[in-house]
């Protein structure tokens, strides 16, 4: 463990700490305030506008309580994810989303109605969304921090106890004790500039690690998002509506949305750029389309392009596990990991029980977040409430693997962004994270694991830099993560491809477990017997 911090300035109790302020975090917050809960939410941005919801339209896995639908659902993306999804976790999943999405039409969100004056209740316009979020954790009673990433938890014997960090406008330091800790902190898209993916650098999954917890389904973080080369809105819905195409006008046989992104990528790295045009979409629908997703056709205005009827070129950013479905590892029903105390949501915990090694936008992801951020809030209110009084006699402690230091080394900044270049490069090419081998994982991982001693052994001050120091951190953590468990798995299954092994085997039909910081380990574990039922 590292030195616990010597000033702060900022010292807050609470029973429940929520780390990240996006749809996850606000609904663990919403949740566990509803419960008598005494909460605290911390963001590295600002809760509201920050993150990869809050700036664009999602849609949402809202099925009416038919149980032909429901089994129409549940089976939508189970093949796609490679059959490793489970049938209880799809139906709590099912039931919370329902549930949520009808309390926000009750809280005053403006669903638009048919024709017929029913609420369309399948997708969420995020600003809005994340506005009334906002305003609802503010009315619960909950504090708020913005702009303060957490850098570090603090944990005794029986488990974790709080947080420690920084506030970036003010360098103050703060320190939260709490009887339980919700990490929300989203996916980790390793700065690909994505639009909204600029918070989302795996730091939770760091925390999590640095104080025992495990991961799972981290192979299935390779996802690639569709995307104008002039832009970073990486809503890839419209795509459905595409054809592909070559500069000459020819067809791009195979290209595709959902299953044909590979060969838009192999073209992309012969060098031969791919083209879309939005033109399967019909005419009636088309002035929709750009009522539901607005700010997708805005870089398309700015340049003068109608992507109805005119070609664009387009490329594959990588969105990581904020459209993959890799996280830490939970090990019940209240989304609670194995250490005491510490629970995930949202992106932050892997998706794997709801669909497998495969999602996209939206959907089930925004599903999940609502769902499994109500079940994390609701935990840990549980069990900080259980703590009661005993919580503040804690004798706590950082677990975290940072060597923090008094002063800034001189070039520290420069160094941090060159761990983040070297990182990135490891990570963003199509042909060592989309198309995998043993050789080039061996490659990226001897990389990778000199990285991560470099930093382990790079000294980090305490003030605003440090948040930038620790996404370095975070994203190579997580890469070491991907790859060994994506080596481990050697055959192709949901959006992990192993060019080596390209069939999938059902020998494998198992999670990969995976943890460790210094030594990386993965093993597996049995999928639920219901899962696999024909």
């Amino acid at each position: 463990m590292s030195e616990a911090w010597e000033v702060s300035e900022l010292q807050l109790t609470a029973d429940v700490l929520i780390i990240g302020g996006g749809p996850a975090g606000t609904w663990a917050a919403l949740t566990a305030a509803g419960k008598g809960a005494k909460v605290v939410l911390v963001d590295k941005g600002y809760c509201g506008t920050s993150g990869a919801t809050a700036p664009s339209g999602t849609g949402v896995w809202y099925v009416q309580p038919d149980e032909a639908l429901r089994e129409q659902a549940r089976q939508s993306r189970f093949e796609l994810g490679g059959r490793l999804a489970e049938t209880g976790w799809m139906n709590r999943v099912l039931d919370q989303t329902y549930a949520n999405m009808n309390r926000l039409a009750e809280w005053g969100y403006p669903f638009p109605l048919d024709d017929e004056g029913n609420a369309y209740r399948r997708g969420l316009q995020g600003p809005e969304y994340m506005k009334l979020m906002r305003r609802l954790v503010q009315k619960a009673g909950v504090k708020i921090l913005d702009h303060s990433p957490a850098l570090e938890l603090l944990a005794d014997g029986h488990g974790v106890g709080g947080a420690s960090g920084i506030r970036l406008q003010s360098g103050e330091a703060w320190t939260v004790r709490a009887g339980a800790v919700v990490i929300a902190t989203g996916g980790c898209a390793f700065l690909s500039k994505a639009l909204g993916c600029n918070v989302l650098t795996g730091d939770g999954y760091l925390l999590a690690a640095e104080a025992g917890a495990g991961l799972s389904g981290m192979e299935f973080s390779n996802a690639y998002a569709i995307a104008p080369t002039f832009s970073s809105v990486t809503k890839t819905a419209y795509y459905r509506y595409a054809t592909f195409y070559y500069e000459d006008g020819t067809v791009v046989e195979g290209a595709g949305s959902t299953r044909g992104r590979s060969i838009i990528a192999r073209n992309l790295l012969q060098n031969r750029q791919v083209y879309a045009r939005l033109d399967q979409a019909p005419e009636d629908l088309r002035p929709l389309l750009r009522v539901g997703q607005t700010n997708f056709f805005l870089p398309f205005d700015r340049v003068g392009i109608d992507p109805f009827t005119q070609m664009f070129p387009v490329t594959l950013r990588l969105e990581g596990t904020v459209r993959g479905t890799g996280g830490i590892h939970i090990t019940d029903e209240t989304c609670a990991t194995k250490v005491p105390g510490l629970y995930a949501a949202g992106d932050a915990a892997t998706r794997e029980l709801i669909c497998g090694g495969f999602t996209g936008g939206g959907s089930h992801n925004a599903a999940w977040a609502m769902s499994s951020g109500t079940f994390a809030g609701g935990g840990a209110a549980d069990h900080a409430l259980r703590l009661g009084h005993h919580a503040g006699k804690r004798s706590l402690k950082s677990v975290s693997t940072t060597a923090w230091t008094g002063q800034s080394p001189q070039g520290a900044v420069s160094r941090t962004e060159e761990h983040i270049r070297v990182v990135r490069e490891e990570v963003a090419p199509y042909d060592r994270n989309l198309f995998r081998t043993e050789k080039q994982l061996d490659r990226s991982l001897g990389n990778l694991d000199a990285l991560w001693r470099d930093l382990r052994e790079r000294p980090v001050t305490r003030d605003k830099e440090a948040s930038r120091a620790r996404e370095a951190a975070a994203m190579t953590a997580t890469a070491r993560w991907m790859y060994r468990s994506a080596k481990a798995r050697t055959e192709t299954r949901g959006m992990h491809k192993r060019e080596d092994f390209p069939q999938q085997d059902a020998a494998q039909q198992y999670r990969l477990l995976s943890g460790g910081l210094d030594q990386v380990w993965v093993q597996p574990a049995p999928v639920e017997k219901e899962a696999v039922a024909p």
